[in-house]
């Protein structure tokens, strides 16, 4: 039984650092993309997050010695091309959305990806989820909605508000896809799809013209991704093992929280009543994952 709730107390920290460590790359990012164009930081991002996890098998014995054709099999590579597709997807239906709407709705609509991962989980993976986690997400959801934008009076719904909502749907499919590669070596998947979105992300932006770039920015940008995304995914993949898509996603969701604390220890951003409601509401709803991932387990 100790066993047990040792096994789900460490899959819930890996899902909050999961969140924490991804929660870095919004202000990074911010910094970094005054340098670099959009569609090449996400390539370098997922490359960073790619060529890290690499190394790591690499310098591992025991990693090394378990093969990928020995982690996935032929039933697993629909997954594995579905999720590098939809990596790529949903950042050019982001961008496009982006250019029809202001970037208070798009970031607003984006926070909606878990709400679209836990019903998919639920209706395409039969993943049970209780009263209190739809609870949850609706909560987080608020929250991430305060520290997403202050000014409500810049929200309008248009064509582009609907590629977000597309982008985030892109998302939720994509989390679902990676849920079920969870079996496999965590560090796998994050190679997979680190090379893979990255190599396609690199694409758009060559054809786009849009590859000039200073080489220390690169390796800025490189080491974000090995932490931002390639360690966060390697914790939240992780993190489903026990905890499933829906519930891990609604950890994850403490995610622009963390970037709201690091924007402010970064970019000295002022914090404000609004960021204080925030912090209640999604404490709270954390505080009712957590109950739901002990009462149902």
């Amino acid at each position: 039984m100790f066993k047990g709730r040792s096994v789900k107390y460490i899959a819930i920290v890996y899902a909050i650092l999961a969140a924490l460590f991804y929660g870095f790359s919004a202000p990074l990012s911010k910094v970094l993309l005054n340098y670099l164009s959009p569609y090449l930081m996400s390539s370098l991002l997922y490359f960073g997050a790619g060529i890290g996890m690499f190394l790591i098998v690499m310098l591992s014995k025991k990693q090394r010695t378990i093969p990928l054709n020995q982690t996935y099999g032929k039933k697993d590579i629909k997954y594995i091309v579905l999720m590098i597709l939809l990596d790529i997807i949903a950042p050019i239906l982001l961008m496009l959305g982006l250019l029809r709407t202001n970037a208070s709705t798009a970031s607003l609509l984006n926070n909606f990806e878990i709400v679209f991962t836990a019903i998919i989980a639920m209706i395409f993976f039969k993943e049970v989820i209780g009263k209190k986690m739809w609870i949850s997400i609706a909560l987080i959801v608020v929250s991430g909605v305060f520290l997403s934008f202050e000014d409500f009076t810049g929200f309008h719904v248009s064509f582009g508000a609907v590629l977000v909502l597309l982008a985030s749907l892109s998302w939720g499919l994509e989390n679902n896809c990676t849920r079920m590669l969870s079996h496999g070596n965590p560090l796998y998947v994050v190679i997979l799809k680190g090379f893979g979105s990255g190599l396609g992300s690199l694409i758009i932006a060559f054809s786009l013209n849009e590859m000039n770039a200073i080489w220390y920015y690169v390796i800025f940008a490189l080491l974000l991704g090995f932490f931002s995304f390639g360690m966060s995914l390697y914790f939240y993949i992780s993190a489903q093992k026990t905890l499933g898509a829906a519930r891990t996603s609604a950890y994850y969701a403490t995610a622009p929280f963390a970037g709201a604390i690091f924007s402010f220890i970064f970019l000295n951003e002022e914090i404000s009543i609004v960021f204080i409601i925030a912090f209640v509401v999604m404490a709270f709803g954390t505080y009712l994952a957590i109950r739901e991932n002990n009462t149902s387990k």
